[in-house]
């Protein structure tokens, strides 16, 4: 298994295992701790968290909505000018965690150079 593979299924793990517990940043403390335990290079920092988390918010988030019929996802994607389409709308809900998720790792990476470099 590849470094960028156990960073991704490490982010899955810890964003899964955190949002029991905590809000919505709990992908970004995801990303982040993925990024100090496992380091990855060039811009692998920002994609590999970005698109575990894309999976994972797009994949919890369709769960979540197939179970009321799209109900509330309709109506949201309504006040959006998204047209009532609640598939962009959960589309839209994977990209933005995406990037939360990767800005948290690209400071992860800074951290964990700054604690390396210190000791």
């Amino acid at each position: 298994m590849t470094k960028r593979q156990f960073n991704f299924l490490a982010t899955l793990l810890f964003a899964l295992s955190l949002s029991f517990v905590l809000p919505w940043w709990s992908v970004m403390l995801a990303g982040l701790l993925a990024a100090l335990l496992i380091p990855l290079k060039k811009s692998a920092v920002f994609f590999v968290p970005f698109f575990a988390i894309l999976l994972f918010w797009i994949s919890y988030s369709y769960f979540l909505s197939s179970g009321n019929d799209f109900i509330l996802a309709k109506k949201i994607a309504i006040l959006l000018p998204l047209d009532g389409n609640p598939y962009i709308l959960i589309l839209i809900t994977g990209l933005l965690g995406g990037i939360a998720a990767g800005i948290a790792a690209i400071f992860g990476k800074q951290l964990r150079q700054v604690i390396t470099t210190k000791s």
